[in-house]
């Protein structure tokens, strides 16, 4: 994976981040076959953004995972309330009353003579009448590229934040964070929902404050 000096980010000790992860993971120790997996989840409420710290147990895409990079969803109950959003056959299901899915992908684009490694974020809703993880509505498509104010991808940790007002989620003062890692139970945190305010999250560049600024070209854009 290229890396750029202008992509060295350092986080703000701000209460939303300082704060204990909302879901932690060991995962078994990974085979070179194995896709990354999340190890830990830090989320909070910034605005009326969504934002998370996602760490991965080993580099979630680029040319060091190849065809094998992540394919990991997180689910937000944004409201805490498991009568809204996802309606799984199994209503005990730890995904049942997600209202968003956030499903990060470190995939590849092809050319006709070349190919290089992307990170993409798809965010989905599910409303009412959803039954399956896949029966959401598509409300965008993220990469570090084209939305660098929002996602920032470094060695092994992923920043995002989503915006709230796409879409019409519910809020509450608490919502569920859900993480279910293959071959395992899912794992369930409770954060502050939107309704119940936080600190404000901040990234800074270079000691100085991001958020958002206007970044040059990076290596990263130029591959």
């Amino acid at each position: 994976m290229v890396r750029s000096s202008s992509l060295i980010v350092a986080l703000a000790a701000s209460a939303a981040f300082a704060q204990k992860p909302a879901i932690t993971y060991k995962p078994p120790p990974p085979g070179e076959d194995d896709r990354p997996l999340i190890t830990e989840i830090v989320a909070g409420s910034q605005g009326s953004d969504y934002a998370f710290k996602i760490e991965f147990n080993k580099e979630p895409w680029g040319e060091g995972c190849a065809n094998r990079c992540a394919n990991a969803t997180i689910f937000l109950d944004t409201d805490n309330n498991k009568a809204t959003g996802l309606k799984l056959k199994d209503p005990k299901a730890a995904e049942t009353g997600a209202d968003l899915a956030v499903t990060i992908q470190g995939v590849k684009v092809y050319k006709e003579t070349s190919s290089r490694p992307v990170l993409k974020v798809r965010v989905r809703q599910y409303a009412e009448d959803s039954t399956d993880i896949d029966q959401g509505r598509e409300l965008g498509e993220l990469d570090p590229v084209q939305d660098s104010e929002r996602v920032l991808a470094q060695g092994t940790s992923v920043f995002l934040l989503i915006d709230a007002n796409v879409g019409d989620l519910p809020t509450a003062s608490k919502a569920r964070v859900i993480y279910h890692p293959p071959d395992s139970k899912a794992l369930v945190g409770t954060i502050g929902g939107l309704a119940a305010g936080a600190s404000r999250i901040e990234l800074f560049k270079d000691g100085k404050l991001s958020n958002p600024v206007k970044k040059k070209k990076t290596d990263y854009e130029k591959l």
